[in-house]
């Protein structure tokens, strides 16, 4: 018997981008009112299938009130790592957790995604327990487990001690322990990612549960209470080897994205606003002597728009922040995408040159003040908010819904689901296409979306690319 690797596990991003396409784009669905239980939406992504950019499948989870957010693989490319990989596991489980209820559904997608099904539920009680966190957040799949991080430590407002990143075996979904050996300073959390032949992992900040379950806390964010920082860690020996703060007015440094080429000792973060103008930020961090370094490196400023065109929690302000709520790297690190999930625009950088970002191409759809349709003339409720690139990075994809009680606020009109996709074009722009654009059964939100065989938030790499 001939035993080999996963085929969707590639040694370096430039051989990703050489894997065929995707087939299928997953999508979590969450009920806004905790009405009906959440979902995982199967959508077919095959240019000239007869189902394009239909749900072809649903899986309906039997509990209601989880609230998904952000999930990933059991296994990418980095199980292919010299020092600790499973060159034989599978990219085969979604890995899916509920933020507000601290729950993870195990979700198998073989033998085929129109067939996927529950295989297992970790109940809260077991995080609980085995961690001493809850609010599991983002999903990262390493060389020797499942990586989770969370947004809230233990207690029942998760705010008894600060929250952290625990690890799951990834084949049998046991959830071990946590990560940190020495925390450092870090007490809030949000995203994280790595270097790993580089052997460092960055981690950033939101808030804890109380000043997000229930919405955004105004006074917390006017008195910079969210969070600004960046951390960095010695990935193997799990241990915060520094803090970079950005300011406290730069609030909610949310996602983190490193190059994907492991040569490259430099990455992205994302802030939602700066208090002192509305503006939104890109950040560029590296690494230059054993130290690293970060610095403002593109700005999105505020738009102007008519009290009466604004919900209440922004009439005051007379205008529509960005916010920026999501970012994403090109597997070739060319191209940076930012969600300005508040002014209604998905932005594209380029990023050549990682610390001067040059504007290259935008499209704008929904938004608070200009409620932008698609091109095809179809309602866009809500904004861009989570974007995924396909591995070729020909296609972005992206949702409407940041997160229950926040949507509320800021489109207090609804943000029925809704997913889009835009075209790249060669040398930079994008342009929506017209006959991608899902609709979502009534009452569901859409969140974050993965695609089938990985995508660029999914996979890290464990050598570098070959540039002839």
């Amino acid at each position: 018997m001939t035993m080999r690797p996963d085929p969707t596990f590639h040694a370096s991003p430039k051989l990703a981008m050489e894997a065929p396409p995707e087939n299928f784009a997953y999508t979590l669905l969450l009920s806004p009112d905790f009405s009906k239980p959440d979902a995982l939406a199967v959508i077919d992504a095959k240019p000239g299938s007869p189902t394009f950019s239909q749900i072809v499948h649903t899986v309906t989870m039997p509990n209601k009130g989880d609230e998904f957010h952000h999930f990933g693989w059991n296994a990418c490319s980095s199980a292919l790592s010299p020092l600790s990989g499973h060159a034989f596991l599978e990219r085969r489980y979604l890995i899916i957790p509920g933020l507000r209820s601290s729950r993870i559904y195990i979700i198998d997608t073989k033998p085929d995604p129109t067939q996927a099904r529950i295989h297992k539920i970790i109940e809260p009680e077991e995080v609980f327990k085995k961690t001493g966190y809850s609010r599991p957040h983002t999903i990262h799949c390493g060389p020797e487990g499942i990586y989770v991080s969370t947004l809230g430590g233990a207690g029942k407002d998760g705010t008894d001690g600060p929250p952290g990143i625990f690890i799951m075996d990834c084949e049998t979904f046991e959830i071990l322990g946590r990560w940190e050996i020495d925390r450092g300073p870090q007490k809030l959390h949000y995203d994280f990612w790595w270097n790993l032949p580089r052997d460092y992992m960055v981690s950033s900040e939101w808030g804890l549960p109380p000043q997000f379950e229930n919405g955004i806390v105004p006074e917390d964010l006017l008195s910079n209470k969210y969070g600004h920082c960046l951390h960095f860690w010695d990935l193997r020996e799990r241990r915060h080897v520094q803090t970079i703060d950005l300011g406290a007015n730069h609030q909610m440094a949310l996602e983190v994205r490193p190059a994907h080429d492991p040569i490259r000792e430099h990455g992205f973060c994302g802030v939602v606003v700066d208090t002192t103008n509305l503006e939104g930020s890109i950040w560029t961090w590296w690494r230059e002597n054993g130290k690293f370094h970060a610095e403002k490196t593109a700005v999105i400023p505020a738009e102007p728009a008519p009290k009466e065109q604004l919900p209440p929690l922004l009439q005051g302000f007379g205008a529509v922040p960005p916010l920026v709520t999501d970012i994403d790297l090109s597997m070739d690190d060319r191209f940076l995408y930012v969600a300005c999930w508040g002014t209604g625009e998905m932005r594209q950088y380029d990023v050549t040159d990682p610390r001067k970002p040059k504007l290259a191409g935008s499209v704008h759809i929904g938004g608070i003040a200009r409620r932008t349709p698609h091109s095809n003339g179809k309602a866009f409720a809500g904004g861009p908010q989570m974007v995924e690139i396909s591995r070729d990075g020909k296609r972005v994809y992206w949702t409407n819904s940041l997160y229950s009680s926040w949507d509320n606020q800021f489109y207090p009109g609804g943000v029925p689901g809704a997913e889009v996709m835009a075209n790249v074009g060669s040398n930079g722009g994008l342009e929506l296409d017209k006959d991608y654009c899902v609709s979502f059964p009534e009452g569901y939100r859409a969140h974050q979306i993965r695609l089938e065989g990985g995508d660029c938030s999914t996979d890290s790499f464990c050598y570098p690319s070959v540039r002839i």
